[in-house]
């Protein structure tokens, strides 16, 4: 069974000069999707119909019809145990993902290994995917593979639109911990610098690229450390390894990191197989009962350990 669903949106001003397939990404569940959509004239940008490569501008008005495939939810894995559950009611879970699984299935996975959406199967199982992608049910936003913590997931078509928005909007305040090897020269700041994909290295993001997007971290002290600083981060945007690369680009690359690390950096020494980042807490509205929620994420053992030598010195 096939459901046609109607989607209008503006374009943010952080949007402007994007292609029109990355904007509708999310709405449509995936990129591939969104240009589908768009060779169907399923989308018009101020009335008029879309053209495959174009360019979104701030303010303008986007309709978008997609067609909502309405399978059943994948089965459960046996191999794949389910993540912690750190919030759940009818509408949307709040998951803590553990290092070493992607959340779901994508360009590098390789067929048949594990995903988050594999382990979240048990908790949306009988019902369609939310969001309409039975690839990726319910996501809202990810994590690197290698990153632990919290992960919002609905539960249902109105809650994914509603999440995807607060996401858009900066309502929902993603927090992380990260280790970092190095000390600010302040005790908070702001990193305000476009990334895209790297222009030489084409599996990096950095801040010398030819697709700029707009990103911005907020950072604090947490703890000053011996050799390591432990930091409060707080995302502003949203870009992929945003973390890793702005605290790269100031001199304070999170410690562990094996593509952005410092080469010599303190990862070895203590213990670490993975960079020291965690979402740690979230804190947004619930979009049902209007609800303000803060959900929190103890550090994994691995972490824990390794900020407790970091303490020893």
């Amino acid at each position: 069974m096939t459901d046609v669903e109607r989607v209008e949106l503006v374009v943010a001003g952080e949007q402007d000069g994007e292609r029109l397939d990355v904007v509708l990404a999310e709405p449509c569940g995936s990129r591939a999707r969104a240009q589908r959509a768009i060779g169907a004239g399923g989308v018009l940008v101020d009335g008029a119909p879309a053209a495959k490569r174009a360019i979104v501008r701030t303010g303008q008005r986007i309709t978008l019809e997609i067609e909502r495939a309405t399978p059943e939810a994948p089965a459960p894995r046996a191999d794949v145990p389910p993540p912690a559950i750190r919030h759940e009611d009818e509408h949307l879970l709040v998951v803590d993902k553990p290092a070493g699984l992607v959340v779901h299935a994508g360009a590098g996975h390789g067929p048949g290994q594990p995903t988050l959406v594999d382990a979240l199967a048990g908790y949306l199982a009988g019902i369609a995917p939310p969001g309409g992608d039975p690839e990726r049910p319910g996501i809202v936003h990810r994590l690197d593979r290698e990153t632990s913590g919290l992960l919002l997931i609905a539960r249902d078509d109105a809650t994914h639109r509603a999440l995807q928005e607060a996401i858009r909007e900066r309502t929902v305040t993603r927090e992380y911990l990260a280790l970092v090897d190095g000390r600010p020269d302040a005790r908070t700041g702001t990193i305000d610098a476009p990334i895209g994909r790297d222009r030489r290295h084409r599996t990096r993001h950095s801040l010398d690229t030819d697709a700029p997007r707009r990103a911005v971290t907020h950072f604090a002290i947490e703890e000053l450390l011996p050799r390591t600083t432990l930091l409060r981060v707080r995302l502003e945007t949203g870009r992929t390894h945003q973390i890793r690369v702005h605290l790269q680009a100031i001199g304070l690359p999170v410690v562990g990191d094996p593509e952005y690390g410092a080469p010599h950096g303190s990862g070895p020494r203590l213990g670490l197989e993975r960079q020291f980042l965690h979402a740690q807490r979230l804190t947004f509205d619930h979009p049902v009962t209007g609800e303000r929620l803060t959900v929190e994420s103890p550090l994994p053992d691995d972490l824990a350990a390794a900020l407790a030598i970091a303490r020893s010195g």
